[in-house]
């Protein structure tokens, strides 16, 4: 594996991993004032990276050119002060289409998602990601879920492969992911990043982080920077007092309101941002708005967070 200055960057991050919703106005149209405002609140918060036009970000409902002029702003907004990884995903053709477009708009690496719609066998997901790595110069993260999974052996063979620095893992197989570290770390040479990609990841990350995998997402920290910060501050730190407080009075209270609605782990982000004084607009088709009572529920929780923190003062 070649090291790359997205690794470098990433391996010990000093906040958490943002990956911000992209901003619409009443008309369905990209609001790039808003976006901006977003990405640059986010940076100025503390979050380690940028990750443009992901999940949370809604690349599926995305344009390529929208998808490049997003990310082209949010690489102006973080200015190099943190890097920017962007989105890459479908079937082959498209993916490396995506790349190239994330790279020429000056990003720092690619989170490949998963390919379109097909189940796939293990020699051609590997050769998916090999040609998604070979298709630019940036780094990329492999995203495991849905219906990109894989074997060790095949982790294996994409840590080998130069340009793929990192895997992402979405599907919350802990055995799996327990067995995935390993075999990377018997079987190859040098660092490989490894990231806990499930929704509110906070929930998680203590198993996680038990297993190997220290890096994590954080859709909280678009719309509650305060809590997201004070959750990673106390989980690198060992102060597992505020960690549960956290976990008991926010996380999993949050994580159940989540489930109640299918697409809330991106809409009740967006909804929680406009709750935060920033109007992002709404989610795109297929995905929906939360109902007005899970959005009341949600401004309690978010208050109720704020509590924790004071509480633990």
């Amino acid at each position: 594996m070649t090291p790359a200055p997205l690794a470098a960057r990433l391996s010990i991050p000093s906040g958490p991993l943002f990956f911000p919703v992209t901003a619409f106005g009443p008309d369905g149209a990209l609001d790039l004032a808003a976006y901006r405002a977003h990405v640059r609140r986010g940076v100025e918060a503390g979050a380690a990276a940028v990750f443009a036009c992901c999940g949370t970000g809604e690349f599926h409902a995305l344009t390529p050119e929208e998808f490049q002029t997003c990310v082209r702003a949010a690489v102006e907004e973080t200015a190099g002060r943190v890097p920017v990884v962007a989105g890459a995903g479908y079937g082959t053709a498209l993916a490396v289409r995506y790349a190239r477009l994330a790279e020429a708009a000056g990003a720092d690496g690619l989170l490949a998602m998963p390919p379109y719609l097909v189940v796939a066998g293990q020699e051609g997901l590997l050769r998916h990601y090999r040609e998604v790595a070979a298709a630019t110069a940036l780094p990329v993260i492999v995203y495991q879920r849905d219906n990109a999974v894989f074997t060790p052996v095949t982790v294996v063979e994409l840590a080998r492969t130069d340009g793929i620095v990192g895997f992402k893992d979405g599907l919350g197989d802990l055995d799996l992911m327990q067995r995935v570290v390993s075999a990377v770390r018997t079987e190859t040479t040098g660092d490989f990043l490894y990231f806990n990609g499930l929704p509110t990841a906070e929930q998680t990350q203590l198993a996680y982080r038990a297993i190997g995998v220290p890096l994590y997402s954080s859709a909280v920290f678009c719309f509650a920077p305060e809590l997201a910060l004070a959750f990673h501050a106390a989980l690198n730190s060992g102060d597992d007092g505020t960690v549960r407080r956290l976990l008991d009075g926010f996380y999993r209270p949050f994580v159940e309101l989540r489930a109640q609605g299918r697409g809330y782990a991106v809409s009740l982000v967006k909804a929680g941002v406009r709750l935060r004084g920033l109007d992002v607009g709404e989610v795109r088709p297929p995905l929906h708005e939360p109902t007005e009572d899970h959005v009341k529920h949600l401004a309690a929780l978010i208050e109720r967070g704020h509590a924790l923190l004071e509480e633990g003062e």
